[in-house]
C-alpha cells in the first residue's frame, strides 16, 4: 500500500469520528483512526498523505481539553478540521474561538461565500446548503493566510481555507447522512487535496491480508474458534486461504445459538471449505452453568469463562499451537485504545481485544482488525462465503442467553428459538431481510393472561426487534406495516406453545452506542 494510499484521522472523541473513516473507505480511499495523543514520529511512520481532525465533546477553551501536538503542522501535510478539529486548529494557528450563546444543533444551512477545493464540483459561491451541525463554541477570527468560504447563522466562519498550506476547516459534520454532499467534501479533500489513488478494494485487502499472515505465522499452526457469525466465518476463511491446514477450528457449540446455526457451521466449514474442524456439543455444560442465574452481566462471564475453558481443552487435544486467531473489528480496536474519556472507553465484555489470559500462551493473528463490519461482509463475498453467513445479522456472542432476561432454561430457548424462526422467516419470506441490519425476538420475563378460543392461557410475551443500520453505529426502528406485523404476531401466538402476548420494540439505537442487542 502506496503512501498516497492513505488518509489517517485523529480522534478527538467524537462519537462520529468512525463514520468519517467509513465516508472515506466507500470511496476506495484506506484510512485509520489514531488517537489524538499520536505524535510526529508515530504519524509519519504511518506516511498518510492527508490529516483529518475529527470533532470531540470538549470545548478548545477549557483547560487541558484534547490537543493536536504543533508539530503536526510543519509536516506538510494537508489537514482537515472537522467541528472541534475546525476550532482546535484556528486556536493553534493564531485565530480565535469563544463560546456563544447562538449554538447550532442538528439541521441548518450555510452559504457558499467563495470557491476552495473542498467544493470544486460540489457547491458553488452564491448557493445556500444543508448541512448539520453541533457546537457551541465558535470560531470567531481566522489564522493569518485563512479566508472564509462559507458563513451560517450560527458560525461567521462554518468553513475556512488556507490553500496555499493546504488547511482547511469545517464546523458542520461532513461526515453524517444529514449534510447531503458532505462524502463528495471528504472525497475531494482525499483525492483532490491529498492526491490518494483511490484504489483500495476487497481483493487488494486480500491479497494484503494473505501476505501477512503468512509473514506472521510462517509454518507453525493456528486454532480459531468459530461461532458460525460472520467475522469468525470471514476469519477462518481467510486464514485457511493463506496457510491451508495450518488452521485447526474449533466450534464450542453452547446450546444458545437459533435454530439450524451449528448444523450450518459444520456443513459450511467441514463439508464445502475442508476447513479442519472440531465441533464439541457442550450445551449442556452452559445451560447447567446458568440455571438459576439471571444478572445479564453474569450470564456473559459464565458463558466467556465456560467458552474458554472448553476452548482449552479442545485445543490441548489437537497438540495445541502457536497463534489463536480472532474476528476483532476496527471498531473494537478503536474504542480499546479511546482516550478521551466517556462511554466508549469500556468494551464490551464478550469483546478481547485487550489479549489473552496469560496461560493460553498464544500470539493472536486477527486479519479483519482493520475492517468494518460491511468491510467484512464484503470480503466474505469475496473469499466465496455464501450470503447466507456474509449476510447473516449480528448476532451476539452469549447468543440466546441474553434474549431471554431472567434465567435460561432449555425450554424457555425452544420457545423462543420457535418464535425467532418465525420472525425471520416472514422477514425473508417479504423481502426485506437484508433491508435491515438486525432482527431477533426476545422472550420477557412477563406473563400475561390471554384467551385463545375457549380457554384462558397464562403465558409469556415475545417481544420482536428490527434495526436499519449502515454501519452499526446508529440505528433507526424498521418501519414494518401493520399486515406484516398482525401476520408474525399471530403465527407466533398460533404456533408456538407457551407464548400468548406478541410486542413489536421501537426504540432507536443512540449514536455511538457500538454494541446492539
Amino acid at each position: 500500500m502506496t503512501p498516497l494510499s492513505r488518509i489517517l484521522i485523529l480522534d478527538f472523541g467524537s462519537q462520529l469520528t468512525q463514520l468519517i473513516a467509513r465516508r472515506l473507505r466507500e470511496a476506495g480511499i484506506y484510512c485509520e483512526i489514531f488517537p489524538y495523543t499520536a505524535g510526529p514520529d508515530r504519524i509519519a511512520a504511518f506516511a498518510p498523505a492527508g490529516l483529518i481532525f475529527s470533532g470531540g465533546p470538549a470545548s478548545v477553551l477549557d483547560a487541558g481539553a484534547p490537543a493536536a501536538d504543533p508539530a503536526l503542522y510543519t509536516l506538510g501535510l494537508p489537514i482537515l478540521g472537522i467541528c472541534y478539529g475546525q476550532q482546535l486548529l484556528v486556536q493553534q494557528l493564531g485565530g480565535t474561538v469563544q463560546g456563544s450563546d447562538h449554538r447550532e444543533f442538528g439541521r441548518a444551512y450555510v452559504d457558499i461565500a467563495a470557491d476552495c477545493a473542498l467544493f470544486h464540483g460540489v457547491w458553488a459561491p452564491g448557493s445556500r446548503e444543508q448541512v448539520w451541525m453541533s457546537h457551541g463554541d465558535r470560531v470567531t477570527a481566522l489564522p493569518p493566510g485563512f479566508i472564509t468560504v462559507a458563513v451560517s447563522e450560527g458560525a461567521p466562519f462554518a468553513a475556512i481555507a488556507d490553500e496555499s498550506r493546504r488547511i482547511y476547516g469545517i464546523q458542520f459534520h461532513a461526515e453524517v447522512v444529514h449534510t447531503p454532499h458532505g462524502a463528495q467534501l471528504l472525497r475531494n479533500f482525499a483525492l483532490g487535496v491529498c492526491g490518494c489513488a483511490g484504489d483500495w478494494t476487497m481483493a487488494a485487502f486480500r491479497r494484503a491480508a494473505i501476505d501477512r499472515i503468512r509473514a506472521q505465522v510462517g509454518h507453525r499452526r493456528v486454532i480459531c474458534g468459530l461461532s458460525g457469525g460472520v467475522d469468525s466465518s470471514v476469519a477462518a476463511v481467510l486464514i485457511h486461504e493463506a496457510i491451508g491446514d495450518q488452521l485447526t477450528c474449533i466450534f464450542v457449540d453452547h446450546g444458545l445459538l437459533r435454530a439450524g446455526e451449528a448444523e450450518q457451521v459444520v456443513d459450511t466449514f467441514r463439508d464445502r471449505f475442508n476447513v479442519p474442524l472440531v465441533h464439541r456439543d457442550a450445551s449442556a455444560l452452559f445451560i447447567g452453568a446458568l440455571a438459576g442465574v439471571s444478572d445479564p452481566e453474569t450470564k456473559r462471564k459464565i458463558i466467556g469463562g465456560l467458552f474458554i475453558d472448553v476452548f482449552e481443552e479442545e485445543a490441548a487435544r489437537i497438540g495445541g499451537a502457536d497463534f489463536l486467531a480472532q474476528g476483532t473489528l476496527y471498531p473494537d480496536v478503536i474504542e480499546s485504545v479511546s482516550v478521551t474519556g466517556g462511554p466508549s472507553v469500556t468494551i464490551k465484555s464478550h469483546h478481547n481485544v485487550g489479549g489473552l489470559p496469560a496461560r493460553m500462551r498464544m500470539q493472536l493473528v486477527e486479519p479483519l482488525r482493520e475492517l468494518f463490519k460491511d468491510e467484512v461482509r464484503a470480503l466474505g463475498r469475496e473469499l466465496g462465503l455464501s450470503d447466507a453467513i456474509v449476510g447473516r445479522h449480528p448476532f451476539p456472542g452469549p447468543g440466546l442467553a441474553i434474549r431471554i432476561p431472567g434465567e435460561v432454561t432449555q425450554e424457555k430457548l425452544e420457545i423462543l428459538r420457535r418464535a425467532d424462526t418465525i420472525y425471520l422467516e416472514e422477514i425473508r419470506a417479504a423481502g426485506l431481510y437484508d433491508a435491515i441490519w438486525q432482527a431477533f425476538a426476545v422472550l420477557l420475563p412477563v406473563r400475561t393472561v390471554g384467551v385463545m378460543g375457549d380457554y384462558r392461557t397464562y403465558d409469556q410475551v415475545c417481544a420482536l426487534r428490527a434495526v436499519t443500520s449502515t454501519d452499526g453505529m446508529t440505528a433507526d426502528v424498521y418501519p414494518f406495516d401493520m399486515a406484516f406485523l398482525t401476520r408474525v404476531a399471530g403465527r407466533i401466538v398460533n404456533e408456538v406453545r407457551g407464548i400468548n402476548r406478541v410486542v413489536f420494540d421501537v426504540t432507536s439505537k443512540p449514536p455511538g452506542t457500538i454494541e446492539w442487542e
